[in-house]
Formats: structure tokens, C-alpha cells, sequence
């Protein structure tokens, strides 16, 4: 039998529920890892929102009487599984911000994308319940990839450079002082 759009946005809706499911199970860690305070505070809240959106989903599920349940989500997956290796890296406080706030917002985009579809499908259905809780979700989102940006634009991604250029010209200082030495080496042999 050939499916239809009913059964895309189910399918759909069951894939973004599992992203939200393992977005409530990464957050914490991302919250863990951050060395800026209102980095930490920015995934604790959102983490607050993603169980409301977990909540909302299961709304949504009730009002086209569908039953609760997940599709793995692949892309979800790839994208926090990406975040655990750079969470496992050495680096410095500033750019491990920098690189989790660049994870988060691979994130919100997905979830952004994902949304944009559900709204847009449930408005040509005519499930307008869904519309106004999935557009509620949408809009939270957005706002989380904003206020991740205003971190990083505000100062964290500046802070990173700036530990990298003093990595940088610690590097090039060491790499100078060793060509010197191995000139003074080289003149000895002669």
C-alpha cells in the first residue's frame, strides 16, 4: 500500500521525538563540559525547554491520535555523537566553548529544519493543534541558536583566538629557538 502524507508527518513526528529524547540526554553533559557560566546556564535552560518539548510532542502525538512512540533519529545521533568526540579532546576552556557551542548549534539546526517540515506539513493536513505546539517548539529553538550565537559572537569565540594565538606565538617562539639551535649544531659539525 503507498503511504501519504499522514504517514510522512507521523514518521517525521516520531524521528523528532526521538531527537528530543537524546537532546535530554546529551545536555547535561554539554552543561558539564562548558567552563563559561553562561554557557552552562544557556544548556541547563534549554535542556528545561527539551523536556517541555519532549512533553509537547506527546501532545501533539494525542491530538492526530497517533500513539507515543520514536523513530531512531540518525541524524541526531551522528550529530551528538560528533559533539562526544570533541567533548573527549584536550582543549583549552575557551575553545572547548567554542566547539561545544559550535555542536549545539548543528543541533538547533537539525531541529530547526525538522520543525519547519512538521509545521508546514500539519498546516496542509489541517492539524491545527500540532501547528500552534510544534510552532511553539520551532520558535524556542530559534531562540537557543540565537543565544548560543550572542555567547560566541560576545566573547567566547574571541577568547578561543586570542588562547590560540598564544599558543601560536608560544609555538613559533619554541620553532625559532630550535632553528637556532640546530644552526649552532650544524656550524660545530663543520
Amino acid at each position: 500500500m503507498t503511504e501519504d502524507l499522514q504517514a510522512a508527518f507521523v514518521d517525521e513526528l516520531r524521528d523528532a521525538y526521538d531527537a528530543e529524547k537524546q537532546l535530554v540526554s546529551v545536555l547535561p553533559r554539554f552543561a558539564k563540559a562548558a567552563a563559561s557560566q553562561k554557557l552552562r546556564q544557556a544548556f541547563t535552560s534549554h535542556l528545561e525547554e527539551t523536556i517541555e518539548h519532549v512533553k509537547r510532542l506527546e501532545q501533539v502525538f494525542a491530538s492526530i491520535d497517533e500513539r507515543v512512540r520514536g523513530k531512531h533519529c540518525d541524524g541526531i545521533a551522528g550529530i551528538i555523537e560528533e559533539s562526544r568526540s570533541v567533548i573527549g579532546r584536550d582543549f583549552d576552556d575557551r575553545t572547548m566553548d567554542a566547539c561545544l557551542i559550535a555542536s549545539a548549534q548543528r543541533s538547533e539546526h537539525y531541529e530547526i529544519a525538522a520543525y519547519g517540515t512538521l509545521i508546514a506539513w500539519a498546516k496542509a493536513l489541517g492539524h491545527s493543534d500540532a501547528v500552534g505546539r510544534l510552532g511553539s517548539i520551532l520558535e524556542e529553538e530559534k531562540a537557543a541558536d540565537e543565544k548560543l550565537t550572542i555567547l560566541a559572537e560576545a566573547g567566547i569565540n574571541q577568547q578561543a583566538s586570542a588562547e590560540a594565538g598564544t599558543a601560536s606565538s608560544k609555538a613559533a617562539t619554541r620553532s625559532a629557538a630550535s632553528r637556532k639551535s640546530s644552526a649552532r649544531i650544524t656550524r660545530k659539525k663543520r
